[in-house]
């Protein structure tokens, strides 16, 4: 018997160690199949919403500038008004030391002046210059004077890639600097260039403007603000997954692709647009980017010293329709922008 004041020894198996071994090992084997299950199904979001298909849409494949439709909800009036001569297939190459000889598409339609400005058009992803919200946004600035280039990203359309991988920006605002280049190798002065952008590709826009201080405009049609939250938002839209899934599916794309997808973001690019000219629109109903972004970048562009028109939420439009549903005052908007930023007016 122990003397009093000494401790006595725990005994060497305690009552429900065992069972308390079994918990750890379950919890354990839990988390496990938990983490690899996020792992298996970050990377099919990655898969899914990072592959870049290449091929346009199927109801837009038969689109070109001199001959496209407008979804059957439109009026389809609107292509006939904005119909443009039969485009020049031109070849141009990106700025990314990665890719400088693939081959990237795009329509060259000059102006009847050669003295006119003019606008490179950048489509959204998974999609391509067959759009019929970027050909009519070309041709109502192809009316009024302008010369436009509408160009495919890498990995759409007919333009050659890297990966048939969407790298958040990160990588493709090379390519709208390459078609910069090239309408500049053409003669174009560097002031007289602007660039106009849906989507996906004004969120491109934005940040190609962003790493070239000679842009001189920039129209940013539906733009998300940061990548992340428009990486997060597009997945509970498209495929109704938890946002939880968004670090999962950026990790995977730096694994495979070596992209980095939220390098870029638009409002923190829009903070370098001083002394220069952006406007930004966006749909009051858009359901996968909220209006409000519109506002948000403005802000930012104008606390930088841009010039920056009131952000314009378009009532009744859903994403990137508003050249849709607002046709008339789409047109007005955007010729004016330019035409103070890179235009006569200018």
């Amino acid at each position: 018997m122990a003397s009093r004041g000494t401790s006595q020894a725990f005994p060497a198996s305690r009552p429900g160690g065992p069972l308390r071994r079994r918990i750890t090992v379950l919890v354990a084997a839990i988390l496990a199949v938990a983490v690899i299950a996020y792992g298996v199904v970050s990377y099919l979001v990655y898969d899914g919403l990072g592959t870049a298909p290449r091929a346009c849409w199927p109801a837009d494949r038969a689109n070109t500038p001199d001959s496209f439709t407008v979804p059957a909800e439109f009026d389809p009036a609107l292509a006939t008004a904005n119909l443009m001569p039969v485009p020049q297939d031109v070849v141009f190459h990106s700025r990314d030391p990665q890719m400088p000889d693939a081959d990237l598409a795009a329509w060259w339609i000059p102006a009847a002046d050669p003295q006119a400005p003019a606008v490179v058009v950048v489509h959204g992803i998974k999609s391509c210059r067959r759009e019929p919200n970027v050909l009519l946004a070309a041709g109502m600035l192809y009316r009024h004077g302008y010369s436009v280039l509408l160009m495919d990203l890498r990995d759409h359309g007919d333009s050659e890639g890297d990966d048939a991988r969407f790298a958040g920006g990160s990588e493709e605002y090379l390519d709208v600097l390459g078609a910069w280049d090239w309408l500049v190798a053409q003669g174009v002065p560097e002031e007289r260039i602007g660039i106009l952008g849906m989507s996906f590709g004004a969120a491109t826009s934005v940040i190609a403007g962003g790493h070239e201080p000679r842009v001189a405009a920039v129209w940013a049609d539906s733009s998300p603000n940061e990548m992340r939250r428009a990486i997060g938002l597009f997945l509970e839209d498209q495929a109704g997954l938890p946002d939880i899934l968004v670090p999962g599916a950026i990790l995977w794309a730096r694994i495979i692709a070596g992209d980095d997808l939220t390098a870029f973001d638009p409002i923190d690019e829009a903070g370098r647009y001083g002394g220069r000219s952006i406007a930004f629109v966006h749909g009051e109903l858009d359901e996968v980017l909220p209006a409000s972004m519109a506002q948000e970048l403005h802000d930012r562009a104008v606390a930088a010293g841009a010039t920056s028109p009131d952000a314009w939420v378009i009532a009744d439009a859903g994403h990137t329709q508003g050249v849709y549903v607002a046709p008339a005052e789409y047109e007005t908007r955007l010729v004016e922008f330019f035409d103070a930023a890179i235009g006569d007016g200018g």
